[in-house]
């Protein structure tokens, strides 16, 4: 298939994303002093726990795109505010049920919340941050936004329950696989590029346009993810490269190398993923036998190729710094693999 996102080899990750946080960036300040509002508890411990995740980093990409969108779509209003800090709630409440659910010990270089707190702490503040999200949805006051936050939180948590049904699990199928990222990544990017359109109350086919943009880009997001956990750099990742491994998660680039491999290749599998038996060399011998089967290069192959269509779906609408911007995003998502 062929590639079409332009990549500018010369231009950092940093310097892709710099137009939308230029675009962005009034509007992100905003976003952050309700963060901070919505956090307060009279209960000690919700405050403590949502600012330990909060700032420990991340880009805030899925509010950005909110933003982004609502600006393509010329949206006039203030609620795209709420509705973005909405959605950082709500992916700030994914992240910490997917500690409980991966037993991780750390995310973005830091301790996990779990590990602090608890898992029971944790899966509770988690609810408190989605019931603050839904709050601050009502006030948005806009039935379409809600519908489509609300679609994609049950999706969200069926992408969870698919993927413990997957979990240790070599015989997953990739097309198993990227159902899963699909709803447990991809819908949420589709959720927040979607709803510049519906605040905007634009036609359907922008709409459609703008949730295939943020699908894709959720995508290739999570490809590109799966292939640096073998292939990356630990100061750029905020994680230690092999922590996918360590965990036992079944990811592409897993699948590629089981399905690839001789019955002697898929015995290291069986036991180091499934069994979890994993010795000291174990993750230098799995990135091995992953180069072997090109299953990191052809991983981020198809990263590329849903971040063609991710492109393209911008294409109906007109050009302009919004629509430059959310291209460089696509970009910048990739371009974490150089």
């Amino acid at each position: 298939m062929g590639v079409v996102v332009p990549l500018d080899e010369a231009r950092t990750a940093g310097e892709r994303l710099a137009p939308l946080l230029a675009l962005v960036n009034e509007d992100m300040n905003a976003i952050n002093r309700i963060i901070l509002d919505k956090a307060v508890s009279h209960v000690d411990l919700i405050p403590k726990l949502t600012h330990h995740l909060v700032n420990s980093g991340g880009k805030r990409l899925r509010p950005m795109l909110a933003i982004a969108s609502s600006k393509l779509c010329g949206y006039t209003g203030q609620g795209h505010v709420k509705t973005a800090a909405a959605i950082e709630f709500m992916h700030t409440a994914t992240l910490l049920h997917d500690d409980v659910v991966d037993e991780s010990d750390t995310r973005r270089g830091h301790k996990t919340a779990r590990l602090i707190w608890g898992n029971q702490a944790t899966v509770l503040v988690g609810d408190f941050l989605l019931g603050q999200a839904f709050r601050m949805l009502v006030d948005v006051g806009s039935l379409s936004v809600l519908r489509i936050l609300s679609n994609a939180a049950a999706t969200i948590a069926e992408g969870e329950v698919m993927q413990l049904a997957a979990a240790k699990n070599t015989a997953t199928t990739e097309d198993a696989y990227l159902s899963i990222i699909d709803a447990k990544t991809a819908a949420l990017f589709a959720a927040a590029s979607e709803v510049g359109a519906a605040l905007s109350k634009r036609p359907a086919d922008e709409e459609a346009a703008l949730r295939s943009y943020g699908r894709n880009l959720g995508l290739a997001f999570q490809l590109v993810d799966d292939a640096l956990d073998y292939g990356g750099d630990s100061a750029r990742l905020g994680k230690s490269v092999g922590d996918d491994f360590r965990e036992g998660k079944i990811t592409l680039p897993v699948i590629l190398s089981f399905r690839r491999g001789n019955d002697q290749e898929r015995a290291f599998w069986n036991r180091t993923i499934v069994e979890g038996k994993i010795e000291d060399s174990d993750l230098q011998e799995a990135i091995r036998l992953m180069k072997r089967h090109n299953a990191i290069a052809d991983t981020l192959e198809r990263a590329r190729s849903y971040g063609s269509v991710a492109h393209d779906a911008l294409a109906i609408f007109p050009d302009g710094a919004e629509k430059s911007a959310l291209r460089d995003v696509i970009a910048f998502c990739i371009s974490r693999a150089h």
